[in-house]
């Protein structure tokens, strides 16, 4: 447990997320308690007159003071970090009495009112005091965002060298060199898949599948056992096609892009009810001028067969089937109900039904995982060879079993490191296959990222679009997320569907009001 003691709240979440990557899975408190193994004290000291020599370091001369070009004055104030080791809860005062140590502590020129050169300054100077602590760097650095190579892909449409984003990066968020020229490399090959789309004309369909035939350990995902809900798949689908038309209809005129099927497992569904979904999307929306066509058959334990025949039936492009590993034991702890000699069975089987383009998800950092265990994951896949490999850091989040109940699994033990990265990336590479996308979630166990792998031709340009938020994205299902882009105004929009599938059901009519806010 972690204590965070604030006067002023404004960039609470943004200290709370460095102090995630530094400390993955760890709970907060914001009063003194015994439970907190340390506090982050920050303590904003609103003065307008100029503390540049009180400061750490030189500021910058437009917040100390100087008017800039506009005439606007700069509203210069310092801000304090201080690093506080917990001490007797029972005797020491609110905000650090006595019994406290304080292990680190900065005091530095800041521009409070600008939201991004504040959170910038703050998360520099806290990444020091943390790191000064642990002993340790993150690879990337600062950035705690979602979508880095977002920075990277926006200035390269901006025209800068890469030598300037790499200027940029470091000097901005700390990002190691490693971790800069990965992005740059995605950035690049991202900028390649999306020249020929047309973002203000084009969209994408999403589809969401909200059932698995179990709920995996670390899932956080919006999933429900496909047992329970058997009966009611019919209303679902009911619900789903009203959903469907309403978008087939508003964005008639536009080009899709591209599909894609996602969950929870659509392959959950069974045979004819997937061929009466796809047989309805086909009536509603010019699948033909489609790019592509994902549906993530995932799990091995959901695949048959006929199913495949299904999906070979209506075109579908592109289909993921997902090991998250290789080790038998890790599949029984984690509450995939299928072995490896099965995912290996249902792989061979797709490519025998005419299958060229199968994603395989693995995930690094499962629990009780160790590197030899990541190096014979990745030695089983290179003999399947699929043509792309997404590889995920285990992210635990709130909603996650392995999260819940913590008390139960405390006991694992959770390990992810640069090599095991390494190693990922160097067994893709020498497949052929080649970064293409990346993305970081929050509480990722070693503070890495997640990136996707392809062959030449074989790269998924929906997994691009998702990320770098350039094309309008209309989803339908319970817990699906619309974005909708308006690329002039660099602005996007949100609809969301609720996640409960009854809810859903019952609320159609609301959740397409919702879309037609911003449809």
């Amino acid at each position: 447990m972690l204590g965070i003691l604030l006067n002023d709240s404004s960039y609470e979440q943004d200290i709370r997320e460095l102090l995630m990557a530094f400390y993955p899975g760890e709970g907060f408190v914001h009063e003194r308690s015994e439970e907190a193994a340390f506090y982050v004290e920050g303590t904003y000291l609103p003065e307008t007159e100029a503390h540049c020599g009180s400061t750490r370091g030189s500021a910058p001369e437009e917040v100390c003071g100087e008017k800039p070009e506009n005439g606007e004055a700069t509203e210069f104030a310092r801000f304090r970090l201080r690093i506080l080791e917990n001490g007797d809860a029972k005797t020491g005062p609110e905000n650090a009495g006595p019994a406290d140590t304080v292990s680190g502590e900065r005091v530095f020129a800041i521009d409070y009112k600008n939201r991004l050169a504040a959170k910038t300054a703050i998360k520099r100077e806290l990444y020091g005091l943390l790191s000064e602590r642990t002993k340790k760097t993150l690879p990337w650095g600062t950035l705690t965002g979602i979508r880095p190579t977002k920075i990277t892909l926006t200035r390269l449409d901006a025209g800068q060298s890469e030598d300037e984003i790499r200027a940029f990066m470091r000097g901005q968020y700390l990002t190691s060199p490693q971790k800069i020229d990965l992005a740059i490399e995605i950035a690049e090959r991202e900028r390649e898949l999306l020249k020929t789309l047309d973002y203000e004309n084009g969209y994408s369909l999403y589809v969401g599948i909200p059932f698995c035939p179990t709920t995996c350990l670390y899932c956080s995902f919006t999933s429900f056992p496909i047992g329970v809900w058997r009966k009611r798949i019919p209303e679902y689908l009911d619900a789903l096609y009203r959903e469907l038309a309403y978008v087939a209809e508003t964005m008639r005129g536009r080009t899709l892009d591209t599909v894609y099927f996602g969950g929870g497992t659509p392959t959950s569904l069974g045979a004819d009810d997937l061929d009466a979904l796809l047989s309805r999307i086909g009536e509603l929306f010019d699948l033909p001028a489609a790019k592509e066509f994902t549906v993530e058959a995932g799990r091995p334990d959901s695949i048959t067969e006929d199913k495949l025949r299904v999906l070979r039936k209506h075109g579908i492009t592109r289909i993921s089937i997902n090991p998250q590993t290789m080790k038998q034991s890790t599949l029984d702890l984690i509450g995939r109900l299928h072995t490896v000699e099965m995912i290996k069975e249902k792989y061979y089987l797709a490519r025998e039904l005419g299958f060229d383009n199968i994603n395989m998800d693995l995930i690094i950092g499962l629990p009780e995982e160790t590197i030899d265990d990541v190096r014979t994951t990745m030695e089983e896949i290179r003999k399947l060879a699929p043509d792309s490999v997404t590889v995920h850091s285990l992210a635990i989040k709130r909603a996650a079993r392995l999260n819940m109940f913590r008390e139960r699994y405390a006991d694992l033990k959770i390990t992810n490191t640069q090599e095991m990265i390494d190693l990922t990336a160097e067994c893709a590479r020498g497949m052929g296959l080649l970064p293409y996308y990346l993305y970081r979630q929050k509480n990722m166990a070693g503070n890495f990222e997640n990136v996707g792998y392809a062959a030449p031709g074989k790269a998924c340009i929906y997994n691009v679009l998702i990320m770098e938020e350039k094309q309008t994205i209309a989803a339908c299902g319970a817990g699906t997320t619309t974005k909708v882009v308006f690329p002039a105004e660099n602005r996007v929009e949100r609809a969301e569907n609720v996640k409960n599938v009854e809810q859903y059901i019952d609320r159609i009519d609301e959740m397409i009001e919702r879309k037609k806010k911003w449809l």
